[in-house]
């Protein structure tokens, strides 16, 4: 069965809205440990617009589950890693103009600082995980870099307007998992999932485990946050 682990950047995007310094993204942390997440993802940003240095290592601290820290493929961010020592580093290209991730990493163009922050971490006992479009032939480059996971990026499926277009882009998602599957690679999925798209897939069982964070978080300021991770609990449970 799936795991879930629950992003808890947005807690401190409204906390970021008033400059103030509540919401507690470590509290938040406890909640969804408590309401049955299986980890914890933060992902400090190189403008520390809503997560902060801080942040990440109180959450460290405070999770018994796992801790998944996302950053981009830098030494500073290495440095950073190896101080807090997270359960999982997933690696994720950055764009300071984007409102949010807007695709998987190009191993193509990134290949040289991707495997050179790999390899340090994973010296330094730090597993790694790489953000990856649903495309075969990055997904294939993966084992070059010495990363043994990778998370698949939903969003392109998420997005798609109408049912047409998102059976085409769950095509790639399934092919993407076939080829991660058969190279050995650990596979976790994530990106815009929703109460809605997380039903799609059902009987894809080679996913390790699917990382949420906005969704839960909007549907937890209206019904609140246990009751927002454990109804997706629930649905990844049936899956």
């Amino acid at each position: 069965m799936a795991g879930l682990a629950v992003n808890v950047d947005h807690i401190a995007t409204i906390r970021q809205a008033r400059g103030v310094d509540y919401p507690d993204p470590a509290a938040a942390a406890v909640l969804v440990e408590l309401a049955g997440a299986d980890g914890v993802v933060a992902h400090l940003r190189g403008d520390r617009r809503h997560i902060n240095d801080d942040d990440v290592r109180k959450i460290k601290k405070i999770v018994r589950s796992r801790f998944i820290l996302e950053m981009a493929a830098t030494d500073k961010m290495a440095d950073i890693a190896l101080e807090v020592v997270p359960d999982l580093v997933t690696l994720v290209p950055e764009n300071p103009r984007e409102v949010t991730t807007e695709g998987g990493l190009n191993l193509a163009t990134a290949m040289a600082d991707v495997t050179r922050v790999t390899e340090r971490l994973q010296g330094n006992g730090i597993r790694v995980s790489l953000f990856i479009d649903p495309d075969s032939e990055q997904i294939r480059r993966v084992r070059d870099t010495g990363a043994a996971v990778i998370e698949i990026h939903t969003g392109a499926f998420c997005e798609a307007p109408d049912v047409k277009g998102k059976t085409a882009q769950f095509a790639k998602i399934r092919e993407a998992v076939k080829t991660a599957y058969n190279l050995g690679l650990g596979i976790n999925a994530g990106h815009g999932l929703c109460y809605h798209t997380i039903k799609w897939f059902t009987g894809l069982r080679e996913i390790d485990e699917f990382s949420i964070g906005h969704s839960i978080i909007a549907r937890a300021a209206l019904v609140g946050l246990d009751r927002a991770v454990r109804d997706m609990r629930r649905l990844i449970r049936e899956l």
